[in-house]
């Protein structure tokens, strides 16, 4: 998956009994930190979707991820390039196919692709975008609407939807070949799990009439 606007869509450019009863859950903390640590939630117009992230595949990959949601980067970027059947790509703040988070200072990262006997490009894998450089994914990425198998092994797979595919089946298709949308869905806002939600602002009081 090219972040080139231009690209061809088809081209290859996922305890024991005896203890007391607070310990299997003092014990079981720490994993559920880690999970909270590595799920990412996308709030989209028409609902969330949860992202499980995949360190184990692409550790660069997540921690970059992880390292722009907590920076906003994300908050309020278009699927810019969205293909029926195939994937909806973004993470471009220009909306262009060749912006990034180059420009906040984020190098371009090596390549961490998966062997297919690993992980493969089956629907609600997400995957990053890149050039045709396969050293060059930056902060755009793509979801899968359906299996692509000539992106095995080509492209880095970073995470998989676990909730909320029905909710990016709804995002907004582009046209044409290269997919690019006209009036494009946005991500309202990306956080980490482990974050915790966002605290709603305490409404104003209600002015006392005389």
């Amino acid at each position: 998956m090219s972040d080139e606007a231009g690209s061809d869509a088809a081209g290859g450019n996922t305890m024991p009994g005896d203890a007391p009863a607070a310990a299997p859950a003092a014990a079981e903390a720490p994993q559920a930190n880690d999970a909270r640590e590595n799920m990412l939630v996308l709030e989209l117009k028409d609902g969330k979707v949860m992202i499980e992230l995949r360190p184990d595949l692409a550790p660069k990959h997540v921690e970059r991820i992880k390292t722009l949601v907590r920076a906003g980067f994300y908050d309020g970027t278009p699927f810019h390039r969205v293909i029926e059947g195939f994937m909806a790509q973004g993470g471009d703040p220009t909306g262009t196919g060749t912006g990034g988070a180059r420009e906040q200072g984020h190098e371009d990262l090596p390549a961490e692709f998966s062997p297919p006997n690993k992980a493969r490009f089956v629907r609600g894998t997400c995957g990053m975008a890149r050039t045709n450089n396969p050293n060059s994914a930056n902060s755009q990425f793509f979801i899968m609407f359906a299996p692509a198998p000539s992106l095995d092994g080509q492209y880095t797979i970073w995470g998989r939807v676990v909730s909320g595919m029905e909710t990016v089946d709804k995002v907004k298709r582009g046209s044409g070949g290269s997919g690019m949308v006209q009036g494009p869905d946005k991500i309202v806002r990306a956080r980490i799990a482990a974050d915790g939600a966002p605290q709603q602002a305490e409404a104003e009081p209600a002015p006392s009439g005389a």
